[in-house]
């Protein structure tokens, strides 16, 4: 990477949502100076990144991530932790609840009596867990960050590149990237790893604390025992400051929780789009956008924009399939190019702008993670890293199949499809707790 710095995009007028959308009112982007950022493809490249880091680690290890899978891959990642923790460094990390539910089990084999602290978020250990409220609000993020000074961000769930767990086993590797980033966004990276475990692990450790306060005799010994153990989570804090050299790339850290950024990463990508002049190009695997983010990638591509979207040629889940193309006769109408990848599974989450802005993280850009889901993304303003990942989403998708007619014949039958999406995406928001329009 070049040590110079990007200048901010120039301002352009954003239309407004349609009514009832609150997704201008998230807090805008921060973007800082003084980052270095390294973009992996993949969990081959991600993992032994991880892993060299664990390995070095001398304080702390966090890692929060969707699917901590049973295969060797992660067998490695997970011996690794342990390995650290029993030689001083703490390590706490947290999985979904759902997301590792089948290998919670191997993974507490493997972290046994290492003194790793593993939470759950939102566990599914009870039938009756499936109907408690939030239970559709999932943890997928993937994120870890080491003694504070290097963060590693992206959509890789910590499982084999070449395992998908619906369809097994496969040559190729899928199609995902992260970043390992150094500065000052770490010390942001490590307070949300250190906000999802706290909540995972302090929503367990108090519900226990308190049974057994009532079913004691010794309430003000079991008092005492519960402030000790709400003490051993450190409060938030920052970063230390890394002696080396860094060069001036801008970049922002943003998540997407269920407090007050409701819809922040929604909004850097909308913002972005309404300010393209040239470009945009945006993969994911799961695409059911809102009207604002569709009216906004409509009207780039109305103005000239070059829009391409790069989504999955090989389906894991029927249904999501069917929410992407029953909407690729809009896309198309309006002069969006359409790409499905079919070398392997698509699990990648990225976009980039006009060459210079551009984003790698876990937000799919569906109803799930825009509106549901805890996500985090990394958004970077530097012409070589967008250069480096535009080159990689050339290559995927010149290898892909080109869309050039909606796959369903215009009429009743193409209407009730995506009335069906349209309604089970409402009833699903509505399930979760959301209403109004998307």
């Amino acid at each position: 990477m070049t040590a110079a710095g990007v200048p901010p995009l120039p301002p352009t007028p954003i239309p407004p949502p349609p009514r009832g959308g609150a997704w201008n009112l998230a807090p805008r982007l921060t973007f800082q100076g003084g980052h270095s950022v390294s973009l992996l493809r993949g969990g081959d490249a991600l993992f032994p990144a991880m892993i060299a880091a664990i390995d070095a680690a001398q304080r702390q290890v966090w890692l929060a991530t969707y699917i901590f899978h049973d295969d060797d891959d992660a067998r490695a990642l997970a011996l690794a932790l342990a390995a650290a923790a029993r030689r001083g460094v703490r390590v706490r990390l947290v999985v979904d609840g759902f997301g590792s539910k089948a290998t919670l089990p191997v993974l507490r084999d493997w972290l046994a009596d290492s003194g790793a602290e593993l939470a759950v978020f939102r566990p599914i250990d009870r039938w009756w867990r499936w109907f408690s409220p939030g239970q559709l609000r999932r943890l997928h993020q993937k994120l870890c960050v080491v003694d504070g000074a290097i963060a590693f961000v992206g959509g890789v769930n910590l499982i084999a590149d070449r395992l998908d767990l619906r369809h097994g086993w496969s040559d190729a590797p899928r199609l995902d990237f992260a970043v390992s980033l150094r500065g000052a966004a770490v010390a942001q990276v490590m307070q949300t790893a250190q906000a999802m475990w706290t909540r995972a692990a302090l929503g367990r450790v108090w519900r226990d604390e308190v049974l057994a306060l009532t079913r004691s005799a010794a309430p003000l010994a079991n008092l005492r025992g519960l402030a000790q153990r709400l003490r051993q989570s450190p409060p938030l804090r920052r970063a230390p400051a890394d002696d080396a050299p860094l060069p001036p790339t801008r970049l922002a850290f943003v998540v997407r929780d269920n407090l007050r950024q409701r819809r922040a990463i929604e909004r850097a990508y909308i913002e972005a789009i309404n300010r393209a002049r040239e470009r945009v190009d945006l993969v994911t695997p799961y695409f059911y956008p809102g009207r604002a983010f569709r009216r906004a990638l409509g009207a780039a591509a109305r103005r000239g924009v070059r829009v391409r979207l790069l989504l999955q040629g090989k389906i894991d889940y029927r249904l999501a399939g069917l929410a992407a193309r029953v909407l690729y006769d809009e896309m198309l109408a309006n002069g969006i190019e359409i790409h499905e990848y079919t070398a392997a599974y698509l699990h990648a989450k990225v976009g980039v702008v006009d060459g210079r802005w551009c984003t790698v993280g876990s937000s799919n850009i569906d109803p799930l993670s825009l509106l549901l889901n805890l996500e985090a993304n990394v958004v970077v303003q530097d012409d070589d890293f967008a250069g480096e990942l535009g080159r990689a989403l050339d290559e995927a998708m010149a290898g892909a199949r080109r869309v050039t007619a909606p796959p369903y014949a215009t009429g009743a039958l193409a209407v009730l499809r995506r009335g069906f999406v349209a309604g089970l995406a409402r009833w699903f928001l509505r399930m979760a707790g959301l209403s109004g329009k998307y």
